[in-house]
């Protein structure tokens, strides 16, 4: 009952129309033997995800997203109680019509970090960032190894490659400045990135709107959203970290990764920034302080500098 989507055109037509996604959702839990339950969607996400009932939550990816579906369930499948912190229990997954797939999950409690964040003291935001460095701690000390073939990007090196050859137009893209774009090859050519000789389950996108928190308590409780989820350099996750989750506060993010057990030059952690597959400089600098001498080196002590220890 979902029509196939292969394109970014196609998934921008058919995802936000619920006239057509409720009805396929409807007939999916039909078929799981969840039909009949109260089903209402989140609102944000960049993939149509639901609560079904209290306990419930699916997850629908198009064709043109079917791997991140594949990602998903196998993420949620490994971590399964191995982490400081809840993630989705996963009840199934598989496909549908037309290409698309579904993951089917158990609903964590809590509250969103992000909602959370502004409401919370100076201790509690110390021990909410304590815990989130033991978590990813907890996450990268996890063999990948069973999940090699279905974690991208396979080879490290190469996706590096291919991210620092498109990072100029990606922020031109993005509408950042010409002052700071001229600035990317000077700087990624003057970062030499470690190769990680071990290389890690990653997140990806560990930030503030993917974990909760004990609305009584002021603790974490829960990490989810792991379709972006890669096998690569542990440093790639302390993106989201500074900018999502200690947002530029030095002295949070030397906590973390005092929790975490390790630190990261600053200049690696930008430059992780530029290669990020979803980066985008013009909104970290509308969200975060921004240094008075408009320097990319300037930049990364500001963002990261606490990262080093």
């Amino acid at each position: 009952m979902l029509p196939l989507v292969e394109t970014d055109e196609q998934r921008d037509t058919v995802v936000p129309d619920e006239a057509v996604m409720r009805p396929g959702v409807a007939d999916l839990c039909a078929r799981l033997g969840l039909g009949g339950r109260p089903l209402v969607r989140f609102p944000e996400g960049s993939q149509p995800v639901y609560a079904v009932g209290d306990d419930d939550v699916l997850k629908l990816f198009p064709a043109a997203a079917a791997q991140d579906g594949v990602a998903e369930a196998s993420m949620l499948g490994h971590l399964g109680g191995r982490l400081p912190v809840a993630t989705p229990e996963l009840r199934g997954a598989g496909t549908y019509e037309n290409g698309w797939r579904y993951v089917w999950m158990s609903r964590l409690r809590g509250e969103g970090l992000a909602t959370a964040w502004d409401g919370l003291g100076r201790a509690a935001r110390e021990r909410v960032v304590t815990e989130a460095g033991q978590t990813l701690a907890a996450l990268h000390a996890l063999d990948p190894a069973p999940l090699a073939d279905l974690l991208g990007p396979g080879d490290w090196g190469g996706f590096v490659a291919r991210q620092r050859a498109g990072a100029v137009a990606q922020q031109r893209e993005r509408k950042l400045p010409e002052s700071w774009v001229e600035q990317i090859p000077a700087f990624l050519d003057g970062v030499e990135l470690p190769v990680e000789t071990r290389p890690c389950l990653l997140h990806t996108e560990f930030m503030s709107q993917h974990l909760l928190i004990d609305p009584a308590d002021r603790r974490l409780t829960g990490l989810f959203d792991f379709e972006p989820a890669m096998i690569g350099d542990r440093a790639y996750d302390f993106v989201a970290v500074g900018l999502f989750v200690t947002r530029g506060d030095p002295a949070l993010l030397a906590r973390l990764c005092r929790a975490y057990g390790r630190g990261f030059e600053p200049a690696h952690l930008l430059a992780y920034t530029l290669l990020h597959v979803y980066s985008n400089l013009p909104w970290y600098l509308r969200e975060l302080p921004a240094p008075p001498r408009q320097t990319l080196t300037a930049l990364a002590d500001t963002w990261f500098a606490a990262a080093d220890g």
